[in-house]
């Protein structure tokens, strides 16, 4: 692994899913492919979600939390930067993070190959 460039990958949530709703852990899929493909080349990235409605646990969890399965927190904090997100969007995003990070430490640390089923609970 060498060391992070500058360089951006901007990721416009609304074009890769082609829809403005934000619902399906499917698309969410669609976003964290991105983002992880674009880690896997050492780039940091900015998710704009303007133009997105209807943001769900369901999504967020698929498009971001399952992130924290695959790299390393340090890395996903340093390098992964939100845009364009109304407030009360980013209060369901901060609490999907949370889990994620608590969910994956205690996968960890039980030492079990847990899957994480993305929308498997409601916020």
């Amino acid at each position: 692994m060498g060391m992070f460039t500058e360089e951006l990958t901007m990721i416009t949530v609304i074009e890769i899913t082609g829809t403005d709703c934000c619902v399906a852990a499917c698309d969410g899929q669609k976003v964290h492919d991105k983002i992880a493909a674009a880690f896997c080349e050492n780039r940091r990235v900015e998710v704009s979600f303007a133009g997105t409605s209807d943001l769900t646990p369901a999504f967020l969890n698929s498009a971001v939390g399952q992130l924290y399965g695959s790299f390393p927190i340090e890395l996903i904090e340093s390098s992964l930067f939100f845009i364009d997100i109304p407030e009360e969007d980013e209060v369901i995003l901060k609490r999907v993070i949370g889990r994620a990070k608590t969910y994956f430490e205690n996968a960890y640390s039980c030492g079990k190959a847990l899957s994480y089923v993305p929308g498997g609970e409601d916020a």
